[in-house]
């Protein structure tokens, strides 16, 4: 016996051991997800770096006239070009050392008096001339590996035949330029303050015009201080000394048409600096005051016809005259330039200045971000080649970004949402978390709509009038429920129920009625029978008579669908649903959420409450019926007191397991992220959004990491809920402890 007893304490010691290790693992692995999750999170909202890093003298001075330099440079910032009207050189970086290269003879002998680039494209360029001809020009980089596996880039020169644009032949002094390939269009400023603007079609061996150069001067109101022309050659705009911005749009054989005349800048204040970012959407306006905004065409829901340029951001202004812009080719960010040789980057979506490299006193007359918008150089009015190293990789992403309406080219007013990706980089990243973790609330609301009265009920009636026999059967087959494969409920809801209940919409809403109803008569008539008839059913089985009838009532009403949807909505249920009710129906919806996943958590909400609700002694039960209180007495006054933190505890279980429900909402909730509580409208949920996107998230990427933030954002919404349903069902059980 001692030896026995001896061993069994050993065994027990070794059981507490077990499971406070096991109970610390837990813990120590809970935290390490959220660390984890945390450490993925966290670069997204780290503070972008920015320094230079290198500087060249390119023994280039400024003339002290409108757009007489522009610059470049190779994806991999190892070689910059200087193009003025006098000269083209190459800089090897960060030695500072000329590179080589023979220039076509056409540069050579032109007499240059402006130059431009291409919007949103370094390598194609424009030369005006003295005589009112545009060169097109294009300068391309090829990477190569000599003998000792080092990588150089040699850049390549060529030169396309002349246009004339401006049919007074004077020198053009500012110069916008477009080059599609096959055609070019321009906008040429003359020293005599007129503007022309004209478009060509390429016909081997030059180019021929579309139609006439166009005299736009007659429109302008000020003098002219800074043009651009978009990637495309679809619209272009015109700021001028007074702070009026014109903005055309072209049309391809005949003159452009001017859209609008905008006030960007108060009174007196010039445009010194336009440009378009990335998809030509939206036009970025530096002013002389320092001013820095970016404006969208809207169509304003008044005039759909008629669109407008609207002011959509404003960002924090240099301190003296804005003098370059630079967009960036990868996303919605671009770089700012001063007369005192400040650079600002900012992101145009995030509506953020992220980063401010003080200057030297002296103006930046050109400037451009690098290709892959790591870097930037710029050109001073001295001569001065300044190269930048930036580190910016999620300019997208701040917490108004992912929680707050953002204001998205294209959209009338800020809005959230949803759209990790596009058919190209020009389409803007929306990463709103808001319409998502709506959805992940929509559907858990639908869903413990459903699940919670009738699993409550159940439990109830199970554990408080159920026969015993009719129990010990029922509750493990409910309990069984719950092994059912998500996946398969979801595939079943997304192809089989889906398309029923859109068919039978009419009669499930006659259900509510009907079924009720058949319910209510059938008790009736039960408690009219005589007592000797009623007492031949053991006590407990009554409801066994009441799935016949559930189910006629059922069946009855589906097949009268047609009669439904005639009675209830006038022949056309969908069509009285958007005139009355404004809402539109999808086929997969939150009401099949409701249906599929409250079917999916019956089985925890009900097997927890009926364990709490058995758990009462039966001891005060019998007291409360031999007091004289009626079962319902008993249930109302003692047994759901007494059951409350358990029963409070089993919701809050399935609340748990709606909010991480993956492939139910996967497969039947449409999937759309959408911010609408209709319950006829689809939804997207966190856990689903996670399941969707993870498959397109390069690693370390802002969506890789913005899927992080989800998943962070369900661990926690879990975990908050948790703890204070614990709480809570604690100081309930500790209130009711007399029990």
């Amino acid at each position: 016996m001692v030896s026995r007893r001896r061993l069994r304490e050993i065994i027990d010691q070794f059981a507490k051991v077990i499971i406070r290790m096991g109970g610390i693992g837990i813990i120590f692995s809970i935290l390490g997800v959220f660390v984890f999750l945390v450490s993925q999170a966290i670069p997204l909202f780290l503070s972008p770096t920015g320094s230079l890093t290198h500087q060249v003298d390119t023994n280039n001075t400024s003339t002290n006239l409108p757009q007489t330099e522009v610059i470049g440079i190779d994806a991999y910032q190892s070689l910059a070009y200087v193009l003025t009207p006098k000269s083209l050189s190459f800089r090897q970086l960060p030695t500072g050392n000329t590179y080589p290269i023979t220039l076509p003879m056409a540069l050579k002998e032109a007499n240059i008096t402006a130059v431009a680039q291409m919007e949103g494209n370094t390598q194609r360029l424009a030369l005006g001339t003295n005589d009112g001809h545009i060169i097109p020009m294009s300068i391309r980089f090829r990477s190569v590996f000599d003998n000792t596996r080092t990588q150089k880039t040699i850049p390549k020169v060529s030169i396309n035949p002349a246009v004339t644009i401006d049919p007074t032949h004077a020198p053009i002094i500012r110069l916008a330029y477009q080059n599609s390939g096959d055609s070019i269009s321009a906008i040429v400023l003359n020293n005599q303050g007129y503007l022309w603007y004209g478009a060509f079609q390429y016909l081997d061996p030059g180019y021929e015009s579309t139609h006439p150069p166009s005299n736009l001067s007659l429109h302008i109101a000020g003098k002219v201080t800074s043009l651009t022309l978009d990637g495309t050659g679809e619209t272009f705009a015109v700021g001028t000394s007074r702070g009026e911005l014109y903005y055309w749009k072209t049309q391809y054989d005949r003159p452009p048409v001017l859209i609008g005349v905008y006030q960007v800048a108060p009174a007196g204040v010039a445009i010194t600096a336009l440009a378009y970012l990335i998809g030509d959407r939206s036009l970025i306006v530096g002013t002389a005051e320092g001013s820095v905004s970016v404006w969208t065409e809207l169509s304003g829901p008044q005039d759909p016809t008629r669109s407008q340029l609207h002011a959509i951001h404003q960002f924090t202004p240099h301190s003296t005259p804005v003098t370059a812009i630079s967009p960036s080719q990868r996303n919605k960010g671009f770089i700012t330039s001063d007369t005192t040789g400040n650079l600002h980057v900012h992101h145009s979506t995030s509506e953020q200045t992220l980063l401010r490299i003080p200057g030297n006193g002296t103006a930046i007359t050109a400037l451009t971000f690098a290709p892959k918008a790591n870097g930037a150089i710029a050109l001073t009015s001295n001569g001065t080649l300044m190269a930048y190293n930036i580190e910016n990789p999620h300019p997208e992403i701040t917490l108004e970004t992912l929680f707050r309406k953002v204001w998205y080219e294209g959209y009338d007013e800020p809005e959230f949402v949803w759209q990790s990706s596009g058919a190209t980089d020009d389409v803007e990243p929306k990463f709103s978390l808001t319409p998502i973790t709506i959805g992940t609330l929509k559907g858990t609301f639908y869903a413990l709509l459903l699940a919670v009265p009738i699993a409550l009920l159940s439990a109830i009636y199970t554990s408080m009038f159920m026969h015993p026999s009719l129990r010990a059967t029922l509750k493990p087959t409910i309990e069984i429920m719950a092994a059912l494969p998500t996946v398969v409920l979801g595939f079943l809801a997304g192809l089989w129920l889906a398309p029923l209940i859109e068919y039978s919409f009419p009669s499930l809403v006659g259900m509510t009625i009907v079924v009720p109803c058949s319910v209510f008569i059938a008790s009736l008539l039960w408690h009219l029978l005589p007592e000797q008839t009623r007492k031949r059913m053991p006590s407990g089985l009554e409801a066994l008579i009441l799935i016949p009838i559930i189910g006629g009532a059922i069946s009855l009403c589906y097949l009268n669908t047609p009669f439904f949807e005639q009675v209830l909505f006038g022949g056309d249920y969908k069509k009285w649903l958007d005139t009355s009710l404004g809402l539109s129906y999808d086929q997969r919806n939150a009401i099949i959420i409701g249906l599929v996943m409250g079917f999916a958590i019956i089985p925890i909400i009900y097997s927890i409450s009926e364990e709490a609700l058995s758990n009462v002694p039966k001891r005060l039960i019998s007291a409360s019926l031999g007091l004289g209180a009626t079962p319902w007495q008993t249930l109302t006054r003692l047994v759901l007191v007494a059951a409350a933190p358990g029963i409070f505890a089993a919701i809050m279980m399935g609340f748990g397991r709606a909010v991480g429900e993956t492939m139910i909402v996967l497969m039947a909730a449409g999937n759309t992220p959408i911010m609408d509580m209709n319950p006829f409208n689809g939804f997207r949920t966190l856990a689903a959004n996670i399941a969707v996107e993870i498959p397109e998230a390069p690693h370390g990427g802002t969506l890789y990491r913005t899927l992080f933030i989800a998943a962070l954002l369900l661990f926690m919404m879990t975990f908050v809920v948790n703890t204070i349903a614990e709480v809570i069902r604690q100081r309930l059980r500790k209130q009711y402890s007399q029990f």
